[in-house]
Parts: structure tokens; C-alpha cells; sequence
């Protein structure tokens, strides 16, 4: 166990704040066995046709992998402070809490993934009833490289200590980025991005949709679909959103089985919570704000770390995050009460119908792309 908290509520830390879980291999087969369930779960029984994802249903599946996530911050505290072959209540209190935090941080930094998603479906005209088959895709794909990056920089900040007021510094940097910026799309020539050019040197790509389908065989030749390039860029955006957010959880705890599953159970969530929030996301015009505030802290609080050796208690490190996520949402809302993002919201959750605009409510259906809706082969 780490030392005991300073009169000035700082906790003096050495090579790690706050001793790592005794976590088996059973335990992480288990953990793995329920997220590969929920994943099966999501593909063959939330969605098992293609169909567009209304707002209710995904609340309700939003409150259920939120409900899940909560559960697994449960089972750490309930598991190995009273059922471990060595229960140890107060460590494993201390991690349930660096659990939820970083739940909490992983969650709310993805949410700038969700606009990103936003503008890949209206560039590549996806329609709302195939959108969820990239993002479930992608979201799989991303849990594979969220895996490597991880278990990769819990090694490495173990190992090199010095590597913690870098990563601080980094997010330092990220964060007066974000809290400098407008947080306007810039919707750029996507198709002659390197990440497009690339891919089309390796892949030749078939014209048209092609329903939800990947790949197709057209004239005997097997060629990848639109669908897969927006797969591509899902992929190419969680990798950059990532080198932000692993550093940021490892501001909290540098604990391999917290930092994997506190990550892994927030980007689960990111499904349901795009077809949630998709229609409203004008409503949220300073979150960024927050979010940029969010990396100052946990950078600050890196430098501090590595630097001083005063750990800062995760309690604290919550309620600070927590804060600035919530009072960037509330004045946010505030701020565009009564606008017709908020007559959007209403309308959708008194039933809505086919016709709201998964781009969110103030961005046109078109734009400029070099893909139609009216020339799509049928799948």
C-alpha cells in the first residue's frame, strides 16, 4: 500500500501510488468472456438486422453497457476486498475508485470521437441504418489496439519512471490545443487524405454501398466497399484519439487490469451513445471546453507525480473530473436552450420519426463529397 495521506491531501507516491490488483488469469478470462458477450449480445440481439437506431433504443442500450460498466467498478470492490484468496478491502476500494475515475475520463474524452464519426457518415453518405455495423466494427477493431497501447504503456511507464511527466507534458500540450480551438469540423477532402490514398493502393474499392457489406465480388474480383473505407478512417481516428486518452488514465492509475477494463468498458458504450447524442451534438458547443480542461489536470497532475512525487488521491481526481465534465454540459445546454437543437431533442424523445437528421440538427444532409445517395447498386 502507498503511504499515508499528507496533512495537505497530497499522498506521497513511489514507483506506483497505489499497489497493483492481484488479478489471476481466471480473472482476466472472465473479464474477456463478458466483454466478448456483450459484443455478441449487441451484434445478434440489439441489432441483429440493419435497421435505423432510434433515439429510445438507444438510450436504453446506452443505460445497460453504463449499468455494466458501474457493475464491473462493483465487482472490483466486492471481489477482491471479500472473496480474493487474499481480500484486502482497502486496496480494493482504492481501486474500485481509480475504476470509476477512469471510466469516467475514457468516457468523456471519447465523446470527441463521436463527432469525428458524425462527419465520416456525412462525407461517405452513409444511411443511419448502416451506421452501426461500421461502428461496431470499428469499436471491435479498436479494442484490439486499445489492448496493445495499453498493456504497451503500463509497461513502459512501470519501467521508465521519467516517462511520467513526458506523457504530463504531452497532455499539457493537447489540452491548451483543444481549449484554443473552435471545435468547428473541418471537413476536408477526405478522400485525399494519406490514410484514403493508401488505402486504395491496397484495396481496390467497387462503386456504390453495397448495403452493409464489407467486401463484394464484382466481375470476379474481390473489392472492399465505401463502407470499409469509413471502417479505415473509424480505425485511423480511434488510434489518434487514443494517444491522448491512454496517457490521460495513466495520469490515474498505472494499474494494467484497471487502466484495460475501465477503457475497454467505456468504448463499449460508444455505440449506443453515438445514436444518442448524434442529433444533438450542436447542444454540446463547450464541451470541448472541458474536455481540454480535463487533460490540463491530468497532465499537471503527471508532472506533479513524476516530478515531486505527491500523488494527488483519486477522490479528489474525480470529483475535479467530474466537475468540469458536468459544468461544461450544463452550460453548454444552458446556452442553447430553446435553440432548434433543443425543439430536436425534444421531439425525438417524444417519439420523433424517420426524418431527423443523424448529422445533427444545424448540419445540412448534403455536403461536399464525392459520394451520392441515388446511385447505390441494392445489396
Amino acid at each position: 500500500m502507498s503511504s499515508l495521506l499528507l496533512a495537505s491531501g497530497v499522498q506521497a507516491s513511489s514507483a506506483a501510488s497505489i499497489d497493483s490488483l492481484p488479478v489471476s488469469g481466471t480473472v482476466w478470462a472472465w473479464f474477456c468472456g463478458f466483454v466478448a458477450a456483450l459484443l455478441l449480445l449487441d451484434l445478434f440481439v440489439f441489432n441483429k438486422e440493419a435497421h435505423k437506431v432510434t433515439v429510445q433504443e438507444a438510450l436504453r442500450q446506452s443505460v445497460f453497457f453504463i449499468l455494466c460498466a458501474l457493475g464491473v467498478g462493483g465487482w472490483i470492490w466486492w471481489h477482491f476486498g471479500h472473496l480474493a484468496a487474499a481480500p484486502n478491502p482497502e486496496l480494493a476500494q482504492a481501486k474500485a475508485l481509480e475504476y470509476l475515475t477512469g471510466y469516467l475520463v475514457e468516457l468523456s474524452l471519447s465523446v470527441d470521437n463521436l463527432f469525428v464519426f458524425a462527419l465520416l457518415f456525412r462525407y461517405f453518405k452513409v444511411p443511419a441504418e448502416y451506421q452501426h455495423r461500421v461502428l461496431f466494427w470499428g469499436i471491435f477493431g479498436a479494442i484490439v489496439m486499445r489492448a496493445i497501447m495499453i498493456f504497451a504503456g503500463v509497461a513502459l511507464v512501470n519501467r521508465f519512471e521519467w516517462l511520467i511527466p513526458v506523457f504530463g507534458a504531452f497532455l499539457l500540450y493537447s489540452g491548451w490545443k483543444m481549449l484554443r480551438s473552435n471545435d468547428e469540423a473541418d471537413e476536408a477532402d477526405i478522400d485525399n487524405s494519406p490514410v484514403m490514398r493508401w488505402t486504395r493502393k491496397l484495396v481496390p474499392v467497387a462503386p456504390g454501398l453495397h448495403g452493409q457489406r464489407l467486401f463484394v465480388t464484382v466481375n470476379g474480383k474481390r473489392m472492399a466497399t465505401r463502407l470499409f473505407l469509413v471502417l479505415v478512417m473509424v480505425e485511423f481516428t480511434d488510434v489518434i484519439f487514443a494517444v491522448d486518452s491512454i496517457p490521460a488514465i495513466l495520469g490515474i492509475t498505472r494499474d494494467q487490469f484497471i487502466v484495460f477494463s475501465s477503457n475497454i468498458m467505456a468504448i463499449l458504450g460508444l455505440r449506443s451513445l453515438y445514436f444518442v447524442l448524434a442529433d444533438f451534438m450542436d447542444r454540446f458547443k463547450y464541451l470541448h471546453y472541458g474536455l481540454a480542461l480535463v487533460l490540463l489536470f491530468i497532465g499537471g497532475k503527471m508532472i506533479v507525480d513524476g516530478v515531486w512525487h505527491l500523488h494527488l488521491p483519486t477522490s479528489i481526481s474525480l470529483l475535479v473530473v467530474a466537475g468540469l465534465i458536468g459544468g461544461s454540459i450544463v452550460v453548454s445546454l444552458r446556452a442553447t436552450k430553446n435553440t432548434p437543437a433543443d425543439e430536436a431533442i425534444r421531439h425525438a424523445l417524444d417519439g420523433g420519426n424517420d426524418d431527423l437528421n443523424l448529422l445533427g440538427p444545424d448540419v445540412p444532409r448534403t455536403g461536399h463529397s464525392a459520394y451520392a445517395l441515388d446511385d447505390e447498386p441494392k445489396a
